[in-house]
């Protein structure tokens, strides 16, 4: 029984470590406990220095509400309701809500009903349904900087703040930068909170066509061409948010090709610490690449989202994107930009300007091609539209690596003579 008890305790010591030993001394033998390395206490493991964090974004251009979008609002509307945008954005809707985040340049104004509702250049003012609409598909961050900001002057900028303050009552989540009452209101960052990491939101715009404000307003419409400002609240707010998005309504109107100036300037917020840039202006999709700062780190520039929807008339309008991508923390900390990619976006419409509505790539088909109005709609200049001009324009300003939910239809076989007919 003795000798049964100690190759149980043997057992159980080899068990425990694998190296303690037994000593004979006379006919006993004698574990050596100190071998067997039993801790007094049991250490707790080791958690990670962070929690992983995965939010997914999305992010579209120029919502911009020419009469044609208002009107076909108030043709679907019902219910008693006068305007019902729903209709515009439904094929699209989905994908919006699926979003943990969803940027949209609001290239119009929304009085709140006090001004004349207009829809026509360089004089913009939209339905109050349209910002409850687009915050109800899933929309949660809002842009003013942009050039059409001024298109009602100063009290036309009161009345929209005071809008957008009287809808994030009903929708506290929703985020609206780019235009601020007064300095303490500019300063007062524009930051969400997603599983468990904090994403900042500034907006800037490179002109408000002409217009300015009163010298004596104390409105703030911060511009691209104040560096020293972009600098510092560049700087101040990446201290303080784990991502940093910028948006910058900038570039040429109505082409694909960047500016150089709007790449060197991309570089330089990158440097500053701006982790993704959002590019709205253009009303055409242009390139998309990752910038790399000094210390090898990267952020993401999106030059030109293109427009979301409008009653623009030429073909070039009405092809945009849905930037999509993820921000990540790893259990380090390290937050990087991943699964980057641009999901095409078409506005369409129909015999007279009717029915304007937007679709992602792959829910456009033949017989919606048969039926736009674009060849027929008064103004514009590149009229033609069949699916090479689409995937030409995909193609063309879409880097492989980053194209989603796009498989080309057309195969692009014209010649070069067709292409420059456009």
């Amino acid at each position: 029984m003795k000798h049964q008890f100690i190759a149980i305790l043997a057992a159980t010591a080899f068990a425990l470590t694998g190296c303690a030993s037994l000593q004979k001394q006379d006919d006993n033998y004698i574990i050596d406990i100190a071998e067997i390395g039993i801790p007094t206490e049991t250490e707790p493991p080791t958690e990670p220095a962070f929690q992983p964090a995965d939010v997914s974004f999305v992010a579209v251009g120029d919502n911009l509400i020419h009469t044609c979008v208002y009107k076909t609002a108030s043709g679907h509307a019902a219910d008693g309701i006068v305007y019902d945008f729903h209709y515009c954005y439904k094929n699209i809707a989905d994908r919006i809500a699926a979003a943990d985040l969803a940027f949209v340049n609001q290239e119009t104004l929304i009085c709140n009903g006090k001004l004349e509702l207009s829809g026509t250049n360089l004089n913009f003012n939209s339905p109050v349904e349209l910002g409850y609409d687009l915050a109800d598909i899933g929309f949660d961050v809002f842009n003013m900087a942009n050039n059409h900001v001024l298109d009602k002057g100063a009290e036309g900028i009161g009345y929209t703040l005071d809008y957008w303050d009287a809808l994030q009552e009903e929708y506290p989540g929703v985020v609206v930068m780019g235009t601020y009452r007064n300095q303490e209101d500019m300063q007062n960052y524009r930051i969400a909170e997603k599983d468990g990491l904090k994403i900042g939101f500034l907006g800037y715009t490179e002109h408000t066509n002409g217009y300015s404000l009163p010298e004596d307003s104390e409105l703030i419409i911060p511009y691209t061409s104040d560096e020293s400002l972009m600098q510092m609240q560049i700087q101040e707010l990446s201290q303080q948010v784990d991502c940093l998005v910028v948006s910058m309504h900038w570039g040429e109107e109505d082409t694909h090709v960047i500016q150089e100036s709007v790449r060197e300037l991309s570089q330089k917020l990158v440097d500053w610490g701006a982790d993704v840039i959002l590019g709205t202006g253009p009303h055409t999709l242009q390139s998309m690449e990752y910038l790399t700062r000094a210390d090898g780190s990267r952020g993401f520039v999106f030059y030109s989202l293109g427009n979301f929807i409008s009653g623009q008339t030429d073909n070039f309008n009405m092809v945009g994107g849905m930037g999509e991508f993820h921000i990540c923390r790893d259990t380090d900390g390290n937050i990087t930009i991943e699964d980057v990619g641009l999901t095409p976006v078409i506005t369409h419409y129909e015999s007279g300007m009717t029915n304007v509505r937007n679709y992602p790539y792959d829910l456009y088909t033949d017989e919606l091609i048969e039926t736009h109005n674009v060849p027929y709609a008064p103004g514009g200049s590149a009229k033609r539209w069949n699916w090479t001009v689409i995937d030409t324009i995909i193609e063309d300003n879409v880097p492989e690596e980053f194209r989603r939910n796009y498989t080309c239809n057309s195969g692009i076989q014209e010649t070069e003579t067709e292409q420059e007919n456009q």
